[in-house]
């Protein structure tokens, strides 16, 4: 706890923000896949984790992939909700880190002002092999994190995690819509029960494979019938 808390306050320091970063939030864009941009939001609390407050956005804004109108289209969603008081997002954050350079944090800025707020917000700058090495303002000027390895370590594993829960929303996404369409047309099969097998299951694969006597045990014996049936089509009778 107490080598947490110096490691913060050497950030504190070093980015000269007024408030102790107790919560910081990240958030990345993933144009990777072909189900659209999505974008995810992670909070750190005293340097952990808290995984109850990650978001995921899936952006509205734009089919092609543009960092810079996403980034601001998901920092307007998340602190839009924040005025609202919506429960979900009601905290507020002591720093915002953007993965990216001084253009993503500025994009961040530019909705903040919009929704006449002021937080700090700060880019993760990598290096060539895809590591945070810095973090920049938006007006472009770098603070080197390097000479702090436990803060350098920190901000790493922050980006690195920002980066896998958009990446996993991805692929989720990815999975999901190929299930349900697989999916579609069977008789009394609906979203619950597409969640259901896909949560059970993993892939359409899975599902394509499964024996009679599993599918009935998460659908009843009825519905679980008509999607082994569904992939087992019995062969017509010369």
């Amino acid at each position: 706890e107490q080598r947490r808390s110096k490691t913060l306050s050497w950030l504190q320091e070093a980015l000269q923000l007024t408030e102790f970063p107790h919560r910081i939030e990240a958030y990345d864009i993933s144009n990777t896949g072909s189900t659209g941009i999505v974008a995810s939001m992670t909070v750190h609390v005293d340097g952990k984790p808290l995984k109850r407050d990650y978001r995921k956005f899936r952006i509205r804004s734009t089919e092609t992939p543009d960092d810079y109108g996403s980034m601001r289209e998901v920092i307007t969603r998340r602190f839009t909700h924040y005025l609202d008081e919506d429960g979900k997002f009601s905290a507020r954050p002591d720093v915002l880190f953007i993965d990216g350079g001084a253009e993503h944090a500025s994009a961040a800025c530019t909705a903040l002002e919009a929704l006449g707020l002021s937080l700090p917000v700060f880019g993760m700058v990598k290096d060539d092999r895809h590591r945070t090495r810095a973090l920049i303002t938006p007006e472009g000027h770098e603070i080197g994190i390097q000479a702090n390895p436990a803060a350098f370590a920190l901000v790493g594993r922050i980006q690195e995690e920002t980066h896998r829960f958009a990446i996993t929303y991805h692929h989720e996404s990815h999975t999901r819509s190929s299930v349900a369409s697989a999916l579609d047309g069977i008789p009394n099969i609906g979203e619950v029960r597409k969640r259901k097998l896909l949560a059970r299951f993993k892939s359409v694969k899975a599902i394509r494979e499964a024996e009679l006597p599993a599918l009935q045990s998460e659908l009843g014996r009825a519905v679980g019938r008509a999607v082994y049936d569904h992939f087992h089509p019995k062969e017509e009778t010369p």
